[in-house]
């Protein structure tokens, strides 16, 4: 390797990824999966020494295991069950789940392929390996850390003067400029302002003693349409039951927009308002979902001042203080802030992504509010989900 190892921790991800990979390991071991890369920014280019170092650096991340500090530290959090716990005791990354490969443009190809319990690990550990190595080897590296010093002097600065009023947490992971820089950014942000409440990345919340924040993403409600049993127009119902069911109501922050926000509504009953503590905001307008989220809370005679509007769409903080104090007089608002925390420098960050395309062989998709966010590897299925989508909410709004 060119580099000190980029993760040297199986806990540098996101909490969700052992939130979900907790309901599949007690309901869904049967199910294999197959989760691409892509890059959404036009004219990246990788080159064969970056291609071969990220190569190192996942070769590394397959020598890594939990070690008893970092398994008592998950078994802590309350809603990690311990039978989980030992499982991991005895999980690994597999080298040969992953394949890499790099065409004559430039062009990184990520795949990984293996069950999905483990293969979904994967995610956040390689992006955040991409991610470095690119950085790292594309630009002056110092120069990015100095002008990300700047930004965060800055940001710090804001949050003390009150110019930013919001609470929110650290979702960097995926796309930081380095696994040191996320640690300076935590720490800094925890210790130097009153307004971040916690991180995604579970390592760093274990050091600086932060609570650990997480749900679930859109591969969780994804994997259901890989089951054969289950309707395509109903796989947020049936994410949601076994949510619930194994968290008990703790836990309790949905996603709504995989398959759509309005479709998601039509499953988000009474029973299932009540259940859920609040939902996540992930595409599309975030002011024309928040009216829409009230509204279903208002349906239902519940006070959306009970319930939480967590929004992570894309936000930097002028976002999120313009959608605060939109928001916090009719309901409970919060943040997850990610690039704009952890990768904010002179040059254009990436957006990388890696995502579920394959349950056991069938094609998934994830449709969201937001069209350009739309990734299926099958066209054909993925018109048929619009369809059996279209034709739901037809039906029953």
């Amino acid at each position: 390797m060119k580099f000190a190892p980029i993760v040297e921790s199986l806990l540098d991800t996101d909490l969700y990824k052992f939130n979900m990979d907790q309901v599949i390991f007690h309901k869904h071991t049967d199910l294999c999966g197959e989760y691409y890369f892509k890059c959404r920014n036009n004219n990246v280019v990788f080159t064969r020494e970056m291609a071969d170092e990220i190569c190192a650096q996942i070769d590394h991340l397959c020598t890594l295991r939990f070690t008893k500090e970092e398994l008592d530290y998950l078994r802590s959090i309350r809603f990690i069950k311990n039978d989980y716990v030992e499982f991991l005791r005895l999980w690994r990354p597999i080298r040969e789940y992953v394949t890499v490969e790099l065409d004559g443009d430039g062009k990184l190809d990520i795949v990984v392929s293996g069950p999905l319990f483990s293969a979904m690990q994967f995610e956040i550990y390689l992006l955040e390996i991409v991610n470095e190595v690119y950085f790292r080897m594309k630009y002056d590296y110092n120069e990015l850390l100095e002008s990300a010093k700047e930004r965060l002097d800055k940001k710090i600065a804001d949050f003390n003067s009150g110019k930013y009023t919001f609470k929110f947490a650290e979702f960097g992971c995926r796309r930081r400029l380095s696994r040191e820089w996320e640690d300076v950014v935590v720490k800094r942000l925890a210790q130097e302002t009153s307004n971040c409440v916690g991180t995604s990345n579970v390592y760093l919340a274990k050091k600086y003693n932060l609570t650990p924040i997480g749900t679930y993403a859109h591969e969780f409600v994804q994997m259901y349409q890989g089951i054969d049993s289950i309707p395509l127009s109903y796989t947020n119902h049936y994410a949601m039951v076994d949510w619930y069911d194994e968290y008990d109501g703790d836990n309790g922050t949905a996603l709504t927009d995989t398959i759509t926000t309005d479709l998601f509504l039509l499953d988000f009953n009474r029973s299932m308002v009540n259940n859920y503590s609040g939902v996540r905001h992930d595409s599309g307008d975030p002011y024309e979902w928040g009216e829409k989220m009230i509204t279903h809370y208002q349906k239902y005679g519940v006070d959306p001042k009970s319930k939480q509007l967590l929004f992570s769409d894309s936000l930097d903080f002028d976002k999120a203080q313009a959608l605060y104090d939109y928001f916090k007089d009719r309901t409970r608002v919060s943040f997850g802030i990610g690039t704009f925390c952890s990768n904010d420098t002179c040059e254009k960050s990436l957006n990388i992504v890696i995502k579920l395309q394959y349950v056991n062989g069938r094609p998934v998709a994830k449709l969201s509010d937001n069209p350009s966010k739309a990734m299926c590897r099958d066209e054909d299925y993925l018109e048929y989900l619009k369809r059996a989508v279209v034709f739901r909410i037809d039906r029953e709004q």
